[in-house]
């Protein structure tokens, strides 16, 4: 999510700092200062014609097991919640840890400025679909978890697909968990009081793993883009199992009934979709795995991948990039994908930064926004709803689906005041 934002970073420390000496006080009011239009703030609704459900799934407990957050088309329900956006509190400590900042402080922070914002969706709400369902398995950027890309998701949702948000477990997001099973100290000191299947299991949190001083980055990446490409597919492949109606085993006892999903997925139409290290992440999936039929890269951080791969990917890719985080070796690496056979496409959106996609956009006034590098210049709705509307049009085209997202093709080359064609990054062709 962060991909090279040192920028961000720096301006959160000077914040941190800065709320660490006498001013300490005047910290909250220094932020809702900057967040003082937040009776408006919060995710953009989905705007198709389904209402949106949610719900987690873990399917084996340990960290080599798939856990992801599911979006899909959903009954209409008066009883379904809105789950909170950040799930608890160990993935502020999380975001503190991956900022390298204090957590005590920073959880009041982050707490006070996103605590009581929602998913745009009814969590565990009943499955509905008139029809079978495509599917985008979603990968995040590094630092990011899985519920911080809903307005994404949800929209894909809404209009008919079942979205699976990955959380990746390679130590590049800011936290996640899994199980291990119970010793007999645990035992001990936490009695058996229910019948749960979760009754010998512990919670143990995974956090961001930085750089070792003096350790080159590329063999972490490069290892980390080719895990979580594989936990992409492992997720693919228990969406697989539930569509065929093999009984499965949610290790969090979600409310919501998974024997609905069976026969629910079209699954000769999935597509994966991620940001930064995530659009890295889906041309790797995409070199591993032809069950994708095309990739969409938001704003890809390219760095992770081997140079061997770019030939061995076959599918229709879509780099959806922002104006102001691209750099000319970037964008070289993107252009070693151009074919002539193959469709390749680009497009940058006008006024946006690499924090563009993420909900974090959504969530801050705009002077603090722009401050932190969350915001850019263009209405961060409008950026998101070309974005979602660029995205449905290819998955149409490519998926072969009989929707209406046609009406959005325009996009995919750039026909909008508010896109350019290609990119905004003069690239030498020797480079390529």
């Amino acid at each position: 999510m962060f991909s090279h934002g040192g920028l961000v970073l720096i301006v959160a420390k000077r914040i941190y700092e800065w709320a660490r000496t006498d001013q300490r006080r005047y910290t909250l009011s220094f932020f809702a200062m900057g967040n003082s239009c937040s009776n408006h703030l919060g995710i953009p609704p989905a705007k198709g014609p389904y209402p949106v459900g949610c719900t987690d799934f873990m399917m084996d407990h340990t960290a080599q097991g798939s856990f992801f957050r599911l979006y899909y088309p959903c009954q209409e329900t008066e009883k379904a919640e809105k789950p909170d956006w950040v799930p608890c509190r160990e993935y502020f400590n999380g975001l503190a840890d991956f900022m390298k900042i204090n957590r005590a402080l920073s959880e009041r922070i982050f707490n006070y400025l996103f605590g009581s914002f929602k998913i745009p969706a009814y969590l565990d709400a009943p499955f509905k679909s008139n029809a079978k369902c495509p599917v985008v398995i979603f990968s995040h950027g590094l630092g990011a978890f899985r519920t911080l890309y809903s307005a994404v998701c949800a929209e894909l949702a809404s209009q008919g697909f079942i979205v699976a948000s990955v959380e990746h477990r390679d130590q590049s997001a800011s936290a996640t968990y899994y199980f291990r099973e119970k010793t007999e100290s645990d035992k001990e000191n936490v009695p058996n009081t229910s019948a749960s299947a979760r009754d010998n299991l512990v919670k143990e949190w995974m956090y961001y793993r930085s750089l070792h001083h003096g350790e080159s980055e590329f063999p972490l990446r490069n290892k980390q883009v080719k895990q979580r490409a594989d936990e992409c597919i492992l997720a693919l492949d228990k969406l697989t199992e539930i569509n065929s109606g093999i009984t499965v085993q949610n290790v969090l006892q979600t409310q919501f009934d998974w024997t609905t999903l069976e026969n629910s997925m079209d699954l000769c139409r999935i597509a994966a979709v991620g940001h930064s290290f995530g659009g890295a992440t889906v041309i790797e999936a995409l070199c591993k795995e032809v069950k994708f039929k095309c990739g969409i890269a938001l704003d890809a951080w390219m760095f992770p991948l081997d140079d061997e791969i770019f030939p061995r990917v076959k599918q229709p890719i879509f780099f959806i990039n922002s104006e102001k985080f691209q750099w000319a070796g970037n964008i070289s690496r993107m252009r070693k994908l151009d074919s002539a056979l193959i469709q390749r496409k680009m497009i940058t959106i006008r006024g946006t930064v690499h924090q563009s996609f993420p909900d974090f956009t959504f969530l801050t006034g705009n002077w603090i926004g722009k401050l932190m590098k969350l915001k850019g210049e263009i209405d961060p709705e409008v950026a998101i709803d070309l974005s979602n509307k660029a995205t449905l049009a290819f998955l149409q085209r490519h998926l072969g689906l009989e929707k209406n997202f046609n009406q959005w093709d325009p996009l995919i080359d750039g026909q909008d005041d508010n896109l350019i064609q290609g990119t905004n990054v003069t690239v030498l062709q020797s480079s390529i």
